[in-house]
């Protein structure tokens, strides 16, 4: 035992007048130092003792001398010396400036690195009040005590010091840290300049960072290729590329050459400056002269697409990463999915897990919680719990943000107890919930109306020990508030000051909006009226609640009260009131508001003008619409695809398909690519508008012009590579068959079904109707038979598009065939059709001899199309105002019924 070596009697001369703490014996020193080896954790530091040794009455004075002997002694076993300075500390010794540069020098014998960072972590965080001594003074005594020692344990004490600064975010300090050492004659390790720098670039000192790397030739540091790498990423962040590029020039001059590291630094570096494209182009460059790049590379721009919300971009570069041998990791793969989960896509997310898995890659517990959470985002919280009993089948670690993921799924599906059994699961892993979990929790029993339930798992957590933040109170705040519990959210407000919370505006907001959510109106006024000091948040929280209350009245004069005194809420208030307002058809106020926004001088937003726009388009309005967008575009805002759309849309429906061709050249010339959807709005226009000139004068140069406007719209599509989907392929079909070009459309349809796209009724209801009217009903009703096979119900529309080609082929065939019994008492009923009664829902027939022939004539649908009459009796419950058929149906049977509908509403 070390103990036993020591001998105090030589050092009592030095008691006197010295800063001392009485022990019991040397004895109980030495049960404050556990016997460990050198590779012994802190924790076992911490926590191991020796067995006791026996006491005896005699104590010991220590001072800091006797310390600084004691530690100095156990340099040689230097955890046991860690030990017995904190276990001092603890027992209430202060520690001074030698009793810390003897640990310091036994770390920095040891090269004991991470514990060194840390004793001068604790230096800094307790500076000359904790202390007694500055930092400052310790460098002195760092270049004085260890200079003896050699120069590396001075530098690595110098470095440890310098990181620890860095860490802390003093960058200033540990900047003249590396000044003073150059004073002193001395320079510091490349590796500690490096972490300076590294932290300066990613705490956004970029200028500092740059600044750095040049004075390390002063301070006698030469650069590695990891500094180089550094530097060349701060640069990018600016934006100097072609200065980042000289850097690869100035490795050349010193002799070190660029690795993956460099490479991949400078690639970064562009694609963190949004020039993803030019990462890729460099990276593809560097590739085809065989540089060394590695999947970190690829991973940077992929990540780099992601974050430019250009997904596309991004899977080319996985698959290009794969055509080029590179095994895409776990990170690759998870950059994608993280852009599909940001976007909402989270059908393309599960595809690229799933291929991931198929590729042999394992998932992880950050992926897994960023799908988690997307399907909860979207309102798929049963796929949500699904996925995650999948994922722990498949034995995938999940964290605690996993489970906090389907317990919030659990909660909005208001299963309680199963969200409960997995905090007890999370226990029974080790797993310590949190508070994010039982927020989680009463969150979900709050939403649900379960305020008692609520309240005491909220008490439950108070017990565990586990206190409330801000966040938790305003979610009980809200639960309290939708239930109209004014009281008790009161209530809540002032036990949260008795624990020295303060109610923020946002604990104020979650109340008026939660009482107005839950009806509340008079309730929620009386406490806005009741807050002394009302911000700008809070009257837009009132202008919310009043949108929820349904009051847009209150909500748009609380609006213009505010702006007439210089106060404009903020935009997400300002684009629920407008669309409150244009959903009531009040766009005269919408359009007010939008003016009192320009005159404030806050901007306006392509959000708010996509709205107006788009309320404006529906109602026909076009001239004010117009007014907006031009508004947009004259204060220098580009219009998007999705804005241009909604303008060439609106004047197709208004007929006004020039001012949309002009204004489709517009969207053209300013660089804007319309999409399929866009294309898909002006061939409907264009057929449309083919349809209403047909009885025009000059009716066949006006319909080869249409034509040929219409093939220039669908070659363009083609050109840039764009696949129609089926609502523009059924656009292209109908406009076909109103242009009896019934090949054509034939083509078309055979076309979207070799490309993988099912054809729905709508599809197939333009076909029909193309197919009836060049009277082919025959091959209609092969159509017909195709739907149900299919599983496609028909419907009113397929109905009456079917019945109308029928009876013009039973007329057809008629007036071919006017000899037998039956055609002459089939041309009595349709010359007598029955007259069904307007104003109710009774019908009459003008001879019971009709009635006869509709009894024996069953198969026009039944018969002629072998429809089980259940399939038939199901297309008339999609049919309206039709219930007298209904009653017709049960009187005289299903095809009777069809017989009817076919030659009563005919």
């Amino acid at each position: 035992m070390w103990v036993s070596s020591i001998r105090l009697a030589s050092y009592r001369n030095f008691f006197k007048n010295t800063q001392y703490i009485r022990l019991k014996s040397v004895s109980s020193v030495a049960e404050l130092t556990p016997y460990l080896s050198d590779s012994s954790s802190d924790e076992q530091i911490g926590n191991t003792h020796m067995k006791n040794n026996e006491l005896t009455n005699n104590t010991v004075e220590v001072n800091s001398y006797w310390v600084t002997e004691m530690l100095n002694s156990l340099r040689e076993e230097p955890n046991d010396a860690l030990s017995f300075f904190r276990q001092l500390k603890e027992s209430g010794f202060k520690h001074d400036i030698q009793t810390y540069m003897a640990m310091i020098r036994t770390f920095c014998y040891w090269g004991m690195d991470m514990k060194l960072d840390s004793l001068f972590l604790e230096v800094i965080n307790l500076g000359k009040k904790g202390l007694g001594f500055e930092v400052s003074d310790l460098f002195e005594e760092l270049v004085e005590g260890l200079n003896a020692e050699g120069p590396n344990s001075l530098v690595r004490a110098l470095d440890g010091l310098v990181k620890a600064y860095a860490s802390l975010r003093m960058f200033d300090e540990a900047i003249d840290v590396l000044f003073q050492t150059k004073r002193c004659g001395f320079g510091l390790s490349v590796l500690s300049c490096n972490y300076l720098m590294n932290r300066l670039v990613e705490c956004g000192k970029v200028d500092m960072a740059v600044a750095v790397y040049k004075q390390l030739k002063r301070i006698s540091v030469s650069p590695n290729v990891y500094t180089y790498g550094i530097v060349i990423k701060a640069l990018c962040r600016k934006g100097n590329f072609e200065e980042a590029v000289g850097v690869f020039e100035e490795m050349e001059k010193a002799g070190e050459s660029p690795n993956e590291f460099t490479y991949s630094t400078y690639i970064e570096g562009l694609c963190s400056y949004g020039r993803s494209d030019l990462g890729y182009d460099v990276l593809r460059a560097w590739k085809g002269v065989n540089l060394p790049l590695d999947v970190y590379a690829y991973t940077a721009v992929i990540r780099g697409f992601v974050n430019e919300k250009k997904l596309h971009e991004a899977e080319m570069v996985l698959l290009d990463m794969e055509e080029q041998g590179m095994v895409p990791d776990a990170v690759s793969y998870g950059a994608v999915i993280n852009g599909y989960c940001t976007t909402g896509n989270i059908s393309k997310a599960l595809a690229f897990h799933d291929k991931m898995e198929t590729r042999g890659i394992k998932s992880n517990c950050v992926i897994v919680s960023l799908i988690l959470q997307c399907l909860c985002k979207n309102g798929k919280a049963c796929d949500a719990v699904d996925q995650f009993s999948s994922f722990k089948k498949k034995g995938i670690f999940l964290d605690e943000v996993a489970y906090n993921g389907v317990i919030d799924a659990l909660c909005k599906l208001g299963r309680f107890e199963e969200a409960e059994k997995l905090l007890d699961e999370m226990k029974d892993k080790r797993m310590t919930p949190d508070i994010v979990h039982y927020t989680t929790l009463i969150n979900g029993y709050c939403l649900h109306g379960q305020i008692l339930d609520a309240m005491g798992l909220f008490d439950e957590m108070k017990e565990k020990g586990l206190k409330p933040d801000i966040i938790t109170y305003n979610v009980l705040a809200g639960g309290f508030s939708r239930n109209g519990l004014v009281k008790e959210a009161i209530h809540l407000l002032d036990h949260m000051k008795e624990q020295k919370l303060t109610p923020t505006t946002v604990t104020h907001n979650v109340i008026i909006e939660g009482l107005c959510i839950g009806g509340y109106g008079e309730e929620a006024e009386i406490f806005f009226n009741s807050l002394e000091n009302k911000s700008a948040e809070n009257y837009a929280a009132m202008v919310n609640g009043y949108c929820e209350l349904g009051n847009t009245k209150n909500a748009f004069e609380l609006f213009v009260r505010l702006s007439k005194q210089g106060v404009l809420i903020k935009r997400k208030s300002r684009l629920k009131l407008l669309s409150s307002l244009c959903l009531e058809g009040e766009y005269g106020k919408a359009l007010k508001l939008f003016e009192i926004v320009l005159s404030l001088g806050d901007g306006i937003c392509k959000i708010m003008c996509s709205k107006l726009i788009a309320s404006l388009c529906s109602a026909g309005d076009m001239k004010r619409a117009r007014w907006v967008f031009d508004n947009l575009v004259w204060r220098g805002l580009t219009p998007d695809v999705v804005i241009y759309t909604m303008m060439l849309n609106g004047y197709c429906r208004v007929n006004r398909l020039q001012e949309a061709i002009y204004l489709f050249d517009d969207m053209k010339k300013r660089g804007i690519s319309p999409d399929v959807i866009t294309y898909t709005v002006m061939l409907d226009g264009h057929s449309k508008n083919l349809k209403r000139d047909r009885l025009s004068s000059d009716t066949r140069r006006n319909d080869r012009v249409r034509r040929d406007t219409g093939s220039v719209f669908w070659s363009e599509m083609n050109g840039m590579e764009l696949t129609a989907d089926v609502i523009c392929y059924t656009v292209l079909i109908d406009s076909h068959c109103k242009s009896d070009n019934i090949d054509d459309a034939i083509h078309l349809f055979t076309e979207m079904i070799d490309r993988g796209l099912e054809p729905d009724s709508v599809t197939y209801t333009a076909l029909i109707c193309g197919y009836c009217k060049q009277g082919h009903v025959e091959m209609a009703k092969e159509l017909v038979n195709d739907m149900w096979r299919k599983g496609i119900q028909p419907d009113s529309h397929t109905i009456a598009a079917l019945h109308h080609g029928i009876i013009k082929a039973k007329k057809l065939h008629l007036r071919h065939n006017n000899n037998s019994a039956q055609n002459r008492r089939l041309s009595s009923v349709i010359l007598a059709r029955p007259k069904l009664l307007h104003g109710d829902d009774k019908y009459s027939f003008e001879c019971e001899e009709h009635i006869l022939w509709y009894e024996n004539s069953t198969y026009i649908f039944a018969d002629e199309f072998r429809w089980p009459h259940g399939s038939v009796s199901s297309l008339f419950s999609a049919l309206p105002n039709m219930s007298w058929l209904s009653q017709f149906a049960g009187s005289h049977g299903l095809a009777l019924a069809f017989e009817a509908l076919a030659f009563g509403s005919h």
